[in-house]
This record gives structure tokens, C-alpha cells and sequence, in this order.
């Protein structure tokens, strides 16, 4: 998916303005690019009314990036202006002008600079790039902050369904509905449990056959497991996606025990990982925070993001265990390991997948609150080819840290059990959502 930029250049008549238009036209040619998709108005901003008519003809609501090119100098009167009406992350970049013994032509970081005054001033958060518009190293920067922006953005339109209420003892998982409304803009959809049961025992076999085939391409042992249970958990699946494009949910936060053993005879599990493989993060114990943060991360990504518990370190071989029961999505399996159908291993009733987790660099966060405000915890490693650590989904991670200030950090902060995790090296583009949110970081 492109990101989107809102290109506002921003220049002054008395300075020269065939140079201005040369570099914005070469400023756009370089965002083309590089990708964007680019939204805003088409001439240089020479003044109040004009910028003000531009903002009025922007639709800004997918938007990732605001981006203030400095054409030339100018007073900061504009540039605040944007950052006191324009809820987007806002991004200054200036060109370099060489020393020509001759003219400023420009004067384009002289203007950044003020404007960067005033905004830092006014108490509004900004960017900065200083460099010409064909910087590859200017281009990956700006990629970042619009990255974080479109993590921001999605955030801010998003609805997760919350299906129960968190196991009691669970404080970890609590729901601080007002905060997430406050602090990112996500709306929550509450599913009564048994409402849903009600739906998922009116789903129809005929329905859920075309699923089971299509688990079964990719997940052997289906057969070998009691087929009503097996089923019971496909259902769960069926009923998930369908409220997903009713309620157009973002993601799911799910009790999934004890209520799906004793009351459906199944596990939540399966269904979890297909839904989060299909990118609806779903996580379990009602974690909403837990989803919260997949889906930062698999927005970052473009692939799916697991939440799961770290259940053991080893401090002299520098690793660690990241497990869940059996929710991880197919996409992280293994290719040198085979997927299976499973039992949950307490509650002996199916259906869990079991593998491990495929090597590769992967990002760590998790969404927290163990201090009473939100906080951003950030971490980065890498999973190992390594053979099963423990029945369900599982992988040997190591993390960049020393693992004996990661467990020191995790028990001294208090931090909760579950902890999320995508594909790649995104920890640049977590610390610039947290500086865009105003959310303190704690490192892993």
C-alpha cells in the first residue's frame, strides 16, 4: 500500500522563484518516485491566502506525512499556521544552496530554522530533513517518518473488536477504553461471549467445509482430531471474519479460555491465527493493548505480527523462548517445519497449530501501561533455526541486548506477559510514532 504525502511548498516573492519551481518540480519528480502518492497544492505558497485555500481543498484524512518544502526563505507565519490546523505528523526539509560569492538565491534552511522555532515554541512536534530532493539517504529518512505516520493514521481509524471481558488476574490485559480513544483514536466494538457462541453454533457445515479444505492444504493432522471440535474452531472463524467486514474491525481481542473448552468444546486458537494471518491481528486473554500493538507492527510490516508470551531466557547462551499456545499466523512458519494440527495441551481439545517460528530479524514492541500511562516498549532480535522449544507455536529468539538487562528491564518495569513481534527491522519507525504520540519508550 503507497503512502501518501501532502506536499505543501512554501516560498517568498522576493526571492528566486524560477529556482523555487525548479526545485519543487524536481522535489516532486524525486516523491514519485520514490513511491508516494502525492496530495496538496501544485504552486509554490507565496502567501496567507494561498495557504489557507490550500488547506481548505486538501482532503487530509489519508495522509501520512505533511510535508513543508522550504522553496525558499520565508517567515514562520505559514509553517505554524499548518502545524495549529493539520492533524498529520508534519516533516520540514530545506535544499542546500552553495556559497556562489553571488546572490542567496534561496535561503531555504534559514527558513526551516525559524519555522522550526516557532513550531518547537508553539509546542508542536515537526521533522526535519536538509538535503536536495534526489538524496537517496534524504528519501529513506523521510520514508521513516511516513512509516510512523501512516501507523498513526491507521490507528486513529480503527475499531477492534473486544469479544468478552479479560480473565480475572489478568491486569495486564485490562481495557483502558477512554485512553486508547484519547491518546490514538481507536474505537472498541464489544461482543458479548455468548452472542457470539449463539452465532458460531448457527453456522451451517456447508460452510465451513470449504474452510477445513483450505486449512488442510496447509496444516496436516486435521483428521487424526476430533472432527466436532475441529469445527467448533473453524466456525469461531467464520463468525470472526464475517463481524470483521460487518463492523469493518480492525482486529480482534478474544477470551479464549475457559469459555470456548467449556462452553463451545474447542479451542480459540486456530481460528485466532487464521485471522491473524489474514492481517486482523487477534490476540488472546482480551489483550487489547496486545492487538493494539500488532497492528502498529503489521502496518509497518505489511505482514502479519504474533503475540506472545516469553517463557525462558538463557543467560549464558543468549537466548530466549517467545510461545503461545497455538496462535501464531502460518505465514511465520517455518518452511522446514510442517505445520500440524494439535490438541491444546491442558484442555486436550483442538484446534491449535503447532510449528516454529522461521529464522529472520524481527521487530519487538508491545503496547504498555504498567506504570498507570501508556508507554511504547521496543526490542529487536533475531529468531533462530532452532528444532520445537515447546508444543504450539514457538521460536528461539536472540535478542540484540544483553539478555540479563532484558530480563532486568522486563521484571524491574513490570511489563506485561505478552509481547508482540513482525518481521524485519522497524524499531526507527516505532521510535518516531512514539515521539509522535508523546509516548515514553522503554528498550528491550
Amino acid at each position: 500500500m503507497k503512502k501518501t504525502i501532502s506536499l505543501f511548498p512554501i516560498a517568498r516573492t522576493t526571492f528566486d522563484l524560477t529556482l523555487a519551481n525548479d526545485m519543487f518540480a524536481r522535489m516532486k519528480t524525486s516523491l514519485t518516485n520514490a513511491g508516494y502518492q502525492l496530495i496538496g497544492p501544485q504552486e509554490l505558497i507565496t502567501d496567507q491566502a494561498m495557504l489557507e485555500k490550500a488547506v481548505l481543498e486538501t482532503d487530509f484524512s489519508e495522509a501520512d506525512v505533511l510535508l513543508v518544502f522550504q522553496a525558499t526563505f520565508a517567515d514562520a507565519g505559514m509553517v505554524k499556521y499548518l502545524g495549529q490546523t493539520v492533524n498529520v505528523p508534519l516533516v520540514l526539509w530545506a535544499v542546500h544552496e552553495e556559497p556562489n560569492g553571488d546572490r542567496l538565491r534561496l535561503n531555504s534552511f534559514c527558513g526551516i530554522n525559524l519555522a522550526g522555532h516557532a513550531l518547537h515554541r508553539a509546542g508542536k512536534k515537526y521533522g526535519y530533513i536538509y538535503a536536495m530532493p534526489e538524496s537517496t539517504e534524504a528519501m529513506e529518512k523521510l520514508g521513516r517518518y511516513a512509516a510512523a505516520g501512516k501507523v498513526r493514521r491507521v490507528l486513529s481509524q480503527s475499531k477492534i473488536g473486544r469479544i468478552g471481558e479479560h480473565p480475572a488476574g489478568f491486569d495486564s490485559c485490562q481495557l483502558n477504553e477512554s485512553g486508547l480513544k484519547e491518546t490514538f483514536g481507536i474505537s472498541v466494538h464489544q461482543v458479548q461471549l455468548d452472542q457470539f457462541f449463539k452465532r458460531v453454533s448457527a453456522v451451517q457445515p456447508e460452510t465451513v467445509e470449504p474452510v477445513y479444505q483450505k486449512v488442510s492444504e496447509k496444516v496436516e493432522g486435521l483428521a487424526e482430531l476430533d472432527q466436532t471440535a475441529l469445527r467448533g474452531t473453524l466456525s469461531s472463524y467464520v463468525v470472526m471474519d464475517e463481524l470483521q467486514q460487518e463492523k469493518q474491525l480492525s482486529g480482534y481481542a478474544v477470551r479464549c479460555w475457559p469459555e470456548f473448552f467449556t462452553e463451545m468444546g474447542c479451542a480459540a486458537c486456530g481460528a485466532m491465527s487464521m485471522m491473524s494471518d489474514k492481517m486482523v491481528p487477534t490476540s488472546c486473554e482480551v489483550d487489547m493493548n496486545g492487538t493494539v500493538t500488532q497492528l502498529m507492527l503489521q502496518t509497518l510490516s505489511g505482514a502479519p505480527a504474533f503475540g506472545s508470551d516469553l517463557v525462558h531466557i538463557d543467560f549464558e547462551k543468549q537466548e530466549a523462548v517467545l510461545w503461545h499456545c497455538g496462535l501464531a499466523p502460518l505465514s511465520m512458519a517455518n518452511p522446514n517445519d510442517q505445520p500440524r494440527g494439535i490438541v491444546h495441551t491442558n484442555r486436550k481439545l483442538p484446534f491449535l497449530m503447532e510449528f516454529t517460528l522461521k529464522p529472520g530479524v524481527v521487530t519487538l514492541a508491545r503496547l504498555s501501561e504498567a506504570s498507570g500511562e501508556f508507554r511504547l516498549v521496543i526490542g529487536r532480535g533475531e529468531v533462530l533455526e532452532a528444532p520445537k522449544s515447546f508444543s504450539g507455536t514457538s521460536g528461539v529468539l536472540r535478542f540484540d541486548r544483553d539478555h540479563q538487562a532484558v530480563f532486568e528491564t522486563i521484571l524491574s518495569e513490570g511489563l506485561e506477559h505478552h509481547v508482540s513481534l513482525t518481521y524485519g527491522d522497524y524499531t526507527a519507525e516505532l521510535e518516531l510514532l512514539a515521539e509522535m504520540l508523546d509516548l515514553p519508550v522503554i528498550h528491550l
